[in-house]
C-alpha cells in the first residue's frame, strides 16, 4: 500500500463552528466579564454535572492544577499510593505537594492500578490512594474504597481520559473523595485548556473554590493558601459549544473503534481491549497491545506505520517509574513493577478522532495486515490494491 499524502494524526481536535464561536465571544465582550466565574462559567459547570452525573463540579483552568488542588483540599501527606503508567501529571502533582509517591504494579487486563498491590504497600506513612482510570478504563473502584475504608485513606482519581465514563449508569466522577477530569484540546471534550473536579460533599467543594481562588472569601477576607486555577469565559464558552456537540463526536468514534475492532482481529500478536459489561466506553482512545506473536515490536511497527504517515503513540511510555527524578524511590524497581514493564512495551494508541474517514481506518489495518505479513515472511494481497 502507499502511504497517506498527509499524515493521519493519532487525535485532532474537535473544533466548533467559528461562527458559534463568535456568537459566545460576543457575548462575553458585551458583559465585559472576562473571568472570576462569570455567567459562561456557571452555565457550563451546571452543564458538566448534569452531562458527568455527579453531586458536585469544579471547573479550572487546566486538569493539572486541579488535582494539585484536590490533593492540597484533602490534606494528604507523607505517602500517596500511585500507578507509574499514567501521564507525568500524576505522581508529578504529588511531589508539588511534597508528597512521595508510592508506585504499584498494574492490573494485567485493565492496565489500571491493582488494588492487591495497593494493600500491601500500606505503611504508616500511607495517606491516601491517586488511582488512574487508564484510557478510560474504570479503576477497581469497590476494591480499592474498602481497603481505603480499612486504613482510613483518601481516595483521588486522574480521569484524564474518563469523561463520559459510567459505571452501570454512574458516573464515574462520583466514586472516591475527588475525581479530576482534563479538557485539553486533545480530549474527546475540551476547552483549549481546562478541567474539572468532582465531589460528593458541598462543604469540600467550597473548600476546593476557597483554594483555587486565592483563598479568597470575599473583598476583606482570605482565609488560606490558595492558587490561580480558575477557567475564564472564553474556556467555558468553547466549552459550552462543545458539550452541544459531544454526542455526534461520539458516535463517529464509536464506529471508528467498530471499523478497526471489525478488521484487527484475529490478527496474531494484536490484542484489543474490551470493557466489562456494564461500563460506558468514553471512546477517548483506541489502544492495541502488539506482543511478540505480531512477528515485530511495538516500537518497530509504530516505526513502519510512520513510514506510512501514520502517526500513533506510545501511552505511556516511558513509566514514570523510569524517570530521573523517581527512578531512585523503592518503589520505582522494576522488579516492584513487573507487569507495568512489560506493558509499557506492547501498548500502541491508533488514530481516534471524529473527523477520521472509515476508508482511511479500514486502510490503516491494511497497512497493519500488511506489516505482519511481511515481518513474517508471507505475501499480503490487500483488498484495497485487488
Amino acid at each position: 500500500m502507499k502511504p497517506f499524502d498527509d499524515p493521519i494524526y493519532v487525535t485532532r481536535p474537535m473544533l466548533p463552528d467559528l461562527d458559534d464561536v463568535n456568537k459566545e465571544i460576543q457575548e462575553i465582550w458585551q458583559s465585559q466579564w472576562l473571568t472570576n466565574e462569570g455567567m459562561k462559567h456557571k452555565r457550563l459547570e451546571e452543564e458538566i454535572r448534569k452531562v458527568l452525573k455527579v453531586q458536585e463540579v469544579s471547573l479550572f483552568n487546566n486538569g493539572t492544577i486541579a488535582l494539585i488542588v484536590a490533593i492540597q483540599s484533602l490534606g494528604l501527606s507523607c505517602e500517596v499510593m500511585t500507578t507509574p503508567f499514567t501521564f507525568p501529571a500524576t505522581p508529578h502533582v504529588l511531589k508539588w505537594n511534597n508528597i512521595t509517591p508510592v508506585f504499584c504494579d498494574i492490573d494485567e487486563n485493565t492496565l489500571t492500578i491493582d488494588p492487591e498491590k495497593i494493600e500491601k504497600a500500606i505503611t504508616a506513612k500511607t495517606t491516601g490512594v491517586l488511582g488512574v482510570h487508564v484510557y478510560g478504563v474504570p479503576c477497581d473502584i469497590k476494591r480499592i474504597q474498602e481497603f481505603a475504608d480499612h486504613h482510613n485513606l483518601k481516595v483521588v482519581y486522574d480521569g484524564a481520559h474518563a469523561f463520559g465514563t459510567e459505571i452501570n449508569g454512574v458516573g464515574i466522577g462520583a466514586f472516591g473523595d475527588i475525581s479530576m477530569f482534563s479538557f485539553h484540546a486533545t480530549k474527546l471534550f475540551h476547552t483549549l485548556e481546562g478541567g474539572a473536579l468532582t465531589c460528593n460533599d458541598p462543604s469540600l467543594k467550597s473548600h476546593i473554590d476557597l483554594l483555587k481562588n486565592f483563598g479568597i472569601k470575599n473583598e476583606d477576607e482570605v482565609l488560606m493558601p490558595g492558587i490561580n486555577g480558575k477557567m475564564n469565559e472564553i474556556q467555558a464558552a468553547i466549552g459550552l459549544i462543545n458539550l452541544r456537540n459531544i454526542e455526534t463526536e461520539r458516535s463517529k468514534r464509536k464506529n471508528i473503534i467498530d471499523t478497526y475492532r471489525k478488521n484487527l482481529v484475529g490478527i496474531p500478536g494484536i490484542n484489543i481491549f474490551n470493557l466489562d459489561e456494564g461500563i460506558t466506553n468514553s471512546y477517548q482512545y483506541f489502544v492495541i497491545r502488539i506482543t511478540r506473536e505480531f512477528g515485530l515490536s511495538r516500537d518497530e511497527v509504530q516505526l513502519e506505520l510512520k513510514k506510512y504517515n501514520v502517526i500513533t503513540r506510545k501511552y505511556f511510555y516511558p513509566l514514570c517509574s523510569d524517570y530521573s527524578c523517581y527512578r531512585n524511590l523503592p518503589s520505582a524497581s522494576r522488579e516492584n513493577l513487573p507487569v507495568a514493564s512489560r506493558v509499557v512495551k506492547e501498548v500502541l494508541c491508533l488514530p481516534l478522532y471524529g473527523a477520521l474517514k472509515l476508508v482511511d481506518v479500514e486502510s490503516i489495518c491494511h497497512i497493519i495486515k500488511e506489516i505482519h505479513a511481511n515481518a513474517n515472511g508471507k505475501r499480503y494481497y490487500s483488498i484495497l490494491q485487488s
